[in-house]
């Protein structure tokens, strides 16, 4: 019997951010090939995700608390299992895992995949800067290094003085059954009822990133036109700052912020319209799910992601960032002529765990 290959995952926690959804989506398509031995490392054992790993997989706890005490932990682990692949998420982690695979002095093959855009995520933090000249120096040395769309592989390549088109581009696994499956649950809300006024959608942390005011600012502009809800699901530190901006603008009866909701595919299925008003992403995949759901979506066209996603406006109409007027426009304007559905799917399905998976057992075949 021949030995079989060991891919391994390594991760801060699976709490609920779109890089972990996305590591969780590729072990679940690969579980589902049983070719391979698979290991999910993280930093602490914790988060909503957990319980989404398929049984299949090993969990690795280190116990650092976080990722940038792990360095030696996770080395140890790999001189114990020699890993065909190890595969980081994110530049900090990825940092570690470089350094971990360098000092294990094993023949392991290393990805490094960024979730955003590097130049967006500059600080004048000390820690920052030097997770920056880590990457500068640790991240030529790995097997590959791959963006999850073409705007964040070019801009690391421009902010790490990679050569041209050398970073690869490797999608986040976004739509597979499950999410189908969700989205087809019943939602017993009164707001989603068939006579009730359309309802507006977003998801995702309540932090700076998203630009949940900008949002506001925009359906407040759509209430003076005609009457519509708003639901941000998601939760964050800036829940207290936005429910005092929904009081402020009067229009607390229509805004709901429900928290962390375990299945909000019910919600896109039920919802009106989705809309991402970011002010930077990476390639968002609440957008890509909402699509998937036959959710109409309006985005800015923050870097980066959303571009590519709605292929410059065909599949939804985009906006320029922290332009509430533009977004609120959008906003109306999709739901006097929303796309057809079918189109939104089948352009989600670009971004399919099978197809997704196919591109990193491609990859790693070639190192």
């Amino acid at each position: 019997m021949t030995d079989r290959k060991r891919i391994t995952f390594f991760l801060d926690a699976l709490h609920g951010g779109g890089a972990e959804k996305a590591v969780v989506n590729l072990l679940k398509g690969l579980a589902q090939r049983d070719e391979f031995d698979l290991d999910l490392v993280l930093a602490t054992k914790e988060g909503p995700y957990l319980n989404l790993v398929p049984q299949k997989v090993r969990i690795v706890d280190l116990n650092t608390g976080r990722a940038v005490k792990a360095t030696f932990p996770l080395m140890n682990y790999l001189k114990r299992n020699r890993p065909w692949a190890l595969i980081g998420n994110m530049g900090h982690v990825n940092v570690v895992a470089s350094m971990a695979t360098e000092l294990s002095r094993i023949k392991t093959k290393l990805i490094l995949v960024e979730q955003n855009t590097v130049s967006a995520n500059q600080s004048k933090l000390k820690r920052a800067k030097l997770v920056l000249l880590l990457m500068k120096w640790l991240y030529p040395r790995a097997d590959a290094v791959a963006g999850v769309s073409v705007g964040v592989a070019r801009d690391l390549e421009r902010q790490l003085g990679l050569g041209k088109e050398t970073v690869k581009v490797l999608n986040n696994p976004v739509v597979n059954e499950d999410l189908i499956n969700q989205s087809q649950a019943s939602l017993a809300h009164p707001w989603f009822t068939a006579d009730a006024p359309p309802v507006f959608l977003a998801v995702g942390r309540l932090n700076p990133q998203k630009d949940f005011p900008n949002l506001l600012n925009a359906f407040a502009q759509v209430r003076t036109k005609q009457e519509a809800r708003l639901s941000i699901l998601g939760e964050g530190e800036e829940r207290p700052a936005l429910e005092a901006m929904i009081n402020n603008l009067g229009i607390a009866n229509d805004v709901l912020l429900p928290g962390f909701v375990k299945n909000p595919y019910a919600y896109m299925k039920h919802a009106n319209c989705f809309v991402l008003s970011s002010r930077q992403e990476g390639l968002p995949t609440v957008l890509i799910e909402a699509m998937a759901c036959g959710c109409s979506v309006v985005a800015t066209d923050c870097p980066s992601g959303p571009e590519e996603i709605l292929d410059g406006g065909t599949y939804g109409l985009l906006v320029p960032v922290k332009n509430s007027e533009a977004l609120g426009k959008a906003m109306l304007q999709t739901l006097k002529n929303p796309p057809e559905q079918k189109l939104l799917m089948q352009r989600a399905n670009e971004y399919s765990t099978e197809k997704v998976v196919e591109t990193y057992l491609s990859l790693l075949r070639q190192l």
